[in-house]
């Protein structure tokens, strides 16, 4: 029952804290995700001015969306012609900055930064997913819980919404200590040989090939990982469960499922879902059989896969893309953020691993009392625009990744490549990869066919095209070895691109 003497945000505040994760998922099942999305276009068509000036050009009129149907004819929101096209607070609700109280930044492929404000109160709805992590794979609930944010902190949204997030469960009664070094590795380990012992677990949270540099270089100054029971939150990149199981050999876990999670977040949504043990479980068996993946998502990489609260994010797919529906103080309506990827329900997924021979949990490595969350899955693949063309083949750096992902090469090199075709002084054409070496770590000629075999073999497993367009005598790719920080491929302070045109 709401209480009239308290503001809205501190009613909502207050009936997360106070409500266990059981029960604001039962809550959030209870509600027809169709009519919630369709009553927040009606709310953003009285409220928000800049939606009311975007639905006038586009020649719509509110009153005459009265269903679903009617929703998924509405125009899609894009950067370009919703963002920067309209005052950011008239594309706030009530048409002013203030019902917010926190901003993040995100910069943006051309550079220029979007501000995306937010009020607690929607913050909340992000915090659900880290609660999802936190109690049902790590059970922080039960465990005295070493939290350490290894995003960078300022006005990107990564840090500081991670360490919001986390102190909100803190708030909540989970026995967690957040600590906030940042991307800072001294830093890191300061908080680590300090606090970690004092507690059951340590969860870092951060970019996949940050948190395994900190895991990496903390080992060579003598952190003894596995005394810590480390678990490991990521977001921001697709890796392989190759990477996974590597990562978990070197923290000393044999529970991948339960050990990791990988986020799905953006600036303009916040955190669109999370992976599960039942999520990493499928995923990990979908690894081991790549025909039956390309199967399912229909080409040869293997995407992130998260579970989501459709009452919290809704998902549409236009044109092999995703489109998102969410509530926030600059509310999306049909917002096109453009991953490449879908959405499948949890019956037609599971339809789907019986119709593979699955035929229970224990198929899938879980045991057979664990209960899964019946929430539907979106899978977001790398950009498609990082392929390269190779004999009529589309390359993914994905593929590659998984070959340089073994466990000889990855105490050679970093992880980080640079793709590309290129050709002969004869005119024939070669599949050229640049690998950045470890700091340290000296080119040999002994490692170039290590490499080129590992990458040919995890490309022929996993990518048909690559695999049938391809002449084998063309199918070894080309390997040259280059420092750490190489300015010709691997330059420091900027990010990364994997492939080369």
């Amino acid at each position: 029952m709401s209480n009239p003497l308290m503001p809205p945000s501190a009613e909502v505040y207050h009936h997360f804290i106070s409500t266990p994760l059981d029960t604001l998922l039962a809550e959030s099942q209870a509600v027809d995700p169709e009519d919630k999305v369709l009553a927040l276009f009606h709310r953003c068509s009285a409220e928000v001015p800049a939606y009311r000036q975007f639905l006038e050009a586009q020649g719509v009129n509110p009153a005459g969306i009265t269903s679903y149907q009617a929703f998924q004819t509405l125009p899609l929101m894009s950067k370009a012609n919703y963002m920067q096209a309209y005052p950011l607070p008239e594309r706030c609700l009530g048409g002013s900055l203030g019902s917010a109280d926190r901003v993040a930044v995100s910069s943006g492929s051309t550079g220029q930064p979007t501000f995306w404000p937010r009020s607690v109160a929607h913050e909340l709805d992000v915090a659900q997913r880290f609660e999802q992590v936190f109690h049902d794979s790590f059970r922080a609930h039960e465990r005295s819980t070493l939290a350490v944010v290894c995003f960078a902190l300022g006005n990107w949204v990564g840090g500081l919404y991670t360490t919001s997030c986390c102190w909100h469960l803190a708030r909540k009664g989970y026995p967690l200590m957040v600590a906030t070094p940042g991307n800072n590795k001294a830093e890191i380990f300061r908080v680590v040989r300090e606090l970690a012992p004092h507690f059951e677990q340590t969860v870092l949270l951060g970019y996949p090939p940050f948190v395994k540099d900190i895991i990496d270089a903390g080992a060579a100054e003598g952190i003894d990982w596995s005394s810590h029971n480390p678990k490991l939150v990521f977001a921001g990149e697709v890796f392989s469960e190759e990477w996974r199981s590597l990562m978990g050999q070197r923290i000393g876990s044999d529970s991948p499922c339960f050990d990791s999670a990988s986020l799905y977040g953006t600036a303009d949504g916040g955190v669109l879902g999370n992976e599960t043990p039942l999520s990493i479980a499928v995923r990990r068996w979908l690894a081991a059989h790549p025909d039956a993946a390309r199967t399912l998502f229909g080409e040869s990489r293997l995407p992130t896969l998260v579970q989501y609260d459709p009452a919290r994010r809704f998902f549409e797919v236009h044109a092999g893309t995703l489109v998102i529906s969410a509530e926030n103080s600059v509310p999306l309506v049909r917002y096109h953020i453009a991953d490449k990827g879908g959405v499948l329900g949890f019956d037609e997924l599971w339809r789907f691993l019986q119709a593979q021979g699955v035929q229970s949990l224990s198929d899938l490595g879980l045991t057979e009392d664990f209960q899964p969350r019946h929430l539907p899955f979106v899978y977001v693949f790398g950009r498609a625009d990082f392929t390269v063309s190779y004999y009529g083949a589309n390359i993914y750096p994905e593929n590659v990744t998984v070959g340089l992902e073994q466990p000889e090469i990855m105490n050679w090199a970093t992880g980080k490549f640079v793709l590309e075709t290129a050709e002969t002084e004869q005119g024939d054409s070669y599949l050229h990869i640049a690998v950045e070496l470890l700091p340290g770590i000296e080119p040999d000629e002994a490692m170039l066919p290590v490499i080129a075999e590992s990458i040919r073999a995890q490309l022929v497993r996993l990518n048909s095209e690559f695999a049938n367009y391809t002449p084998p005598e063309r199918q070894l790719p080309r390997i040259t070895l280059h420092a750490f920080a190489s300015p010709a491929y691997f330059p420091a302070g900027v990010k990364h691109r994997y492939t080369r045109r």
